[in-house]
């Protein structure tokens, strides 16, 4: 009998497929390849194998919450559906011209990003609403039939429609949209007013075409998914994790599939800050290495930093402003082509470079022996001895240390005239100041400073460079949690069933209306508890108010949180009040005398998050016992040193382990400079600070 004790949590990577089963017993975990052709015969896989090893049948399963890089893979590699947009007579090209906005502004021969429609596949209709949603030009029927019969015949998979200012007034999107449901059955529509209805046409536009483009493969894989798991004697109920932190139904997930295309990282971000708040950490640094990428997140008073647009697919090195930008909540992080499978190579100026271009698991790293014959990070790691070749994933992927050596030789060390070994430092050095200071730039775009941040770090790979990322960065304190190998799926466990609901209503505060804002409020606390409630229809659920503020005459806002109370009875003297101090914190000053702009209206729903036991710090209670001594280089040192090797399991509550060391575990390893020192905690955490004669 299924019983929501027994929970299972997925997260689909780029080379790898974590799955969690935590039931009263005890937390089981495994990660299998990722199976590109069909991603859920990875899943069907790692779900026997933690059921297996827990004594359970799939059929006990209680609860499925799922997360997957799916979506953003799709949009990368270009892998939608055939989608056509309709949009506004004379706004054919806004996907195509972007903004005046020039990710690099001294660049001549500057290549903006392909739009993800080209322009055969963009179709316009005579309509016009005005800001305010007012009607200068009624949409003719007539017309849009005859221009859905044009698609239809086209075979059009999907259609995308998003029209001028429909966030004010959605009347003309939804009356395409019936057009297109009567003589187009078989298409998916997605409209702008549902997926995204906020300002900024560009923004809003993309995310729809986005949300169409992969909406018919993702509906596809969930329905294939939901098939092979009731095939195995899964009943319960199977959940999303969505780009904001929380969960969603599969029916909405299918809905709105651009909400998931950060589902994996926002499991990080989760997992983080609950481990943040079982230490009381008010100021911490979330470092998710895997297979494909590198993620750096802010948490602040265990709270992941949000925003309401991030980009996808970005075409120059991960570069801010030369992506896709989607217009969805979603939490704020840097991601940098920095994995396990990164590959690297020497670009026309003999410098190594790291990524974004990643072996993935289909063929892997050089020394997984599948055929990939270019250096790879985990091919460097294993190279200068933080990885054993016996005893990777558990074992179950034997490693070849020749390959590796053969293929940092002959891509790197053959061009540059260095031997195998010198070309992993190299490589690996490249690839911790890659992560480092993508760290320093997303801290100083926020206004902090990370000497003050504890780091957390989690994924397979992020424990093997945590430590150097630390020595960099000037970070004193990291922590390990257990199951770090596995954080983002323990995260989707942790998440609560939430969606936040977002509108464009422009109103300046000399013209501020207590009774539209209150309606306005309601209406949005209605539309994101209806997606709650489809998850739990009993749950307790909390509702929390935001804004979004600028001064009149700028182009971008700040959020502004708003409690229950302020929002419920609005008054224009306290958003003021609450603006100028936020505008402050962030600006050093507020601006006297000129007026206030709201322009974007949020209301999240969520349950009540689960209850966190604070941990007692641990007594030092002796050296934990190694299992032995391995060669291992420390890249502070800049030499290889004799390093001990402990079992996480074996170290008692209370030992600590000096490093140079390496504690392995089956998803991973933790690698200890000589800088550094551990002690294990009640929880099981790997608490590591730098050593006090460390200059």
């Amino acid at each position: 009998m299924a019983t929501t004790t027994n929970r299972l949590g997925v997260d689909i990577g780029g080379t790898f497929t974590d799955v969690v089963l935590e039931t009263d017993r005890g937390q089981f975990s495994t990660k299998v390849l990722t199976t590109y052709a069909a991603p859920e015969e990875a899943i069907i896989d790692g779900m026997g194998q933690v059921c297996a090893k827990a004594g359970i049948a799939a059929s006990q399963l209680g609860q499925i919450i799922h997360g997957t890089t799916l979506a953003t893979n799709a949009l990368i590699e270009r892998r939608g559906a055939k989608t056509a947009l309709i949009t506004t007579q004379g706004f054919r090209d806004t996907i195509e011209m972007r903004t005046e906005s020039r990710f690099e502004q001294y660049d001549l021969n500057l290549e903006l990003p392909e739009p993800l429609l080209p322009r055969q596949r963009r179709y316009t209709v005579a309509e016009r609403v005005d800001a305010s949603g007012n009607i200068l030009i009624p949409l003719d029927l007539a017309e849009v039939e005859r221009l859905v019969d044009r698609l239809a015949e086209a075979g059009y998979d999907s259609i995308a429609v998003g029209l001028l200012h429909s966030y004010a007034n959605d009347v003309h999107e939804r009356m395409i949209r019936d057009v297109l449901r009567d003589r187009m059955q078989d298409a998916m529509v997605s409209i702008s007013s549902e997926v995204s209805p906020q300002m900024r046409e560009y923004e809003r536009f993309n995310t729809v075409v986005a949300n169409a483009y992969i909406k018919p493969l993702m509906k596809s894989y969930l329905s294939r998914l939901e098939g092979r798991l009731r095939g195995e004697g899964v009943t319960c109920n199977i959940f999303l994790m969505h780009s904001g932190g929380g969960i969603i139904s599969l029916e909405n997930a299918a809905d709105f599939p651009v909400r998931l295309v950060e589902s994996g990282p926002a499991g990080g971000a989760v997992f983080a800050a609950h481990i943040a708040a079982r230490y009381g950490l008010d100021k911490v640094l979330s470092f998710d290495m895997g297979g494909t990428t590198a993620k750096i997140c802010l948490i602040k008073h265990q709270m992941p930093k949000t925003s309401r647009v991030f980009e996808v697919a970005r075409s120059y090195r991960f570069k801010k402003g030369s992506g896709m930008p989607i217009s969805i909540p979603v939490i704020d992080m840097v991601e940098i082509g920095a994995g396990g499978g990164s590959l690297a190579h020497v670009d026309a100026m003999r410098q190594i470079r790291v990524g974004p271009e990643s072996a993935g698991s289909e063929p892997g790293p050089a020394c997984y022996g599948r055929g990939g014959d270019k250096p790879a990070v985990t091919d460097a790691d294993l190279v200068l001895g933080k990885l054993d070749p016996e005893n990777f994933a558990g074992g179950s992927i034997a490693l070849h240390p020749d390959r590796s050596e053969h293929a940092l030789t002959r891509v790197l060390g053959e061009v540059l005239e260095m031997d195998a070994g010198e070309a992993a430092i190299g490589l690996a050095e490249v690839v911790d100041e890659n992560m480092a200071n993508a760290a320093r730039v997303h801290a100083v775009e926020n206004g902090e400073d990370l000497s003050d941040y504890t780091m957390i770090a989690f994924g397979g790979a992020a424990p093997l460079h945590a430590g150097r990322l630390c020595e960099k960065l000037g970070v004193d304190r990291l922590l390990v949690p257990p199951g770090a190998g596995v954080g983002s799926a323990i995260g989707f466990l942790r998440a609560p069933f939430s969606f936040e609901a977002n509108r464009s209503v422009y109103m300046r505060l000399s013209e501020f209306d207590p009774a539209t804002i209150t309606g306005l409020l309601e209406e949005l606390q209605t539309e994101a508890t209806g997606f709650v409630r489809n998850c739990d229809a009993q749950a307790e659920i909390l509702t929390e108010y935001k804004v979004y503020m600028r001064y009149a005459g700028q182009g971008w806002e700040i959020p502004i949180v708003l409690s229950e109370d302020e929002a419920t009875a609005p008054d224009a003297e306290t958003f003021l009040r609450l603006f100028e101090t936020d505008y402050a914190k962030l600006f050093g000053r507020s601006v006297k005398g000129m007026d206030v702009e709201i322009t974007v209206w949020s209301v999240n729903a969520t349950t009540p998050p689960e209850h966190v036991a604070r941990v007692d710090a641990a007594q030092a209670a002796g050296p934990a016992t190694p299992t032995g001594q391995r060669p291992l280089f420390d890249p502070a040192l800049a030499r290889m040193t004799h390093a001990d090797v402990v079992r996480r399991a074996d170290i008692g509550l209370g030992e600590t382990v000096k490093g140079p060391a390496a504690i392995t575990e089956d998803e991973t390893t933790i690698i200890l400079p000589a800088s550094r020192g551990a002690i294990r905690q009640a929880d099981g955490c790997i608490d590591i600070t730098r050593t006090k004669d460390t200059p």
